[in-house]
C-alpha cells in the first residue's frame, strides 16, 4: 500500500504535486508523474509541462488538477500516515494482514531513505521472529 504524505510545511507546493501525480494516475501515469515532480522540485509549475512529458491528455488532466478531486484522499493518506507515526517521507511499514480482513498489523518501520540491507536485515528478523513463535505454537 502506498499513501501521500506530501509534506507541506517543507515544500508549499508538495500537495498540489500529490493531486498531479493522482490526476496522471487516472491515467495510469502514476509513477511516471511521480517521478518527475520529484526529480523537478524546484520546477514543478507549470504542471502541464510536466503532463506532457509523461504522455498524459492534457485537457482531462487539468480538468483533473482544477477539480480537486483527490483532496479528500490525499488529506486521508496524510492521517493515516500520522496515526502511523511517520512524520516524513520515504517511510516503509512492514506487517502481518490479517487474513479476516484487510487490516495490516504492522510490526515494524524503516525511515528514511535506506540501503536494501537494512530492509533485508528487518525482514530477516521478522521472518525468524515468525518462524519461532509457530515452532513455539506446535511445540505446545
Amino acid at each position: 500500500m502506498f499513501l501521500d504524505l506530501p509534506l507541506e510545511s517543507i515544500h508549499k507546493q508538495a500537495f498540489k504535486a500529490a493531486e498531479a501525480a493522482n490526476c496522471a494516475g487516472d491515467q495510469a501515469k502514476y509513477w511516471e508523474m511521480h517521478d518527475r515532480l520529484f526529480e523537478n522540485q524546484k520546477a514543478l509549475e507549470p504542471w502541464n509541462t510536466h503532463a506532457e512529458a509523461v504522455g498524459l491528455d492534457l485537457s482531462a488532466f487539468e480538468r483533473c488538477l482544477g477539480s480537486g478531486k483527490f483532496a479528500e484522499e490525499i488529506r486521508r493518506d496524510m492521517g493515516e500516515a500520522r496515526k502511523a507515526g511517520q512524520t516524513g517521507t520515504p517511510a516503509f511499514m512492514l506487517g502481518r494482514t490479517d487474513p479476516n480482513s484487510s487490516k495490516m498489523k504492522i510490526l515494524a518501520a524503516v525511515r528514511g531513505a535506506r540501503p536494501f540491507a537494512d530492509f533485508k536485515a528487518e525482514i530477516d528478523r521478522l521472518l525468524d521472529e515468525t518462524e519461532k513463535a509457530q515452532a513455539d505454537g506446535e511445540k505446545k
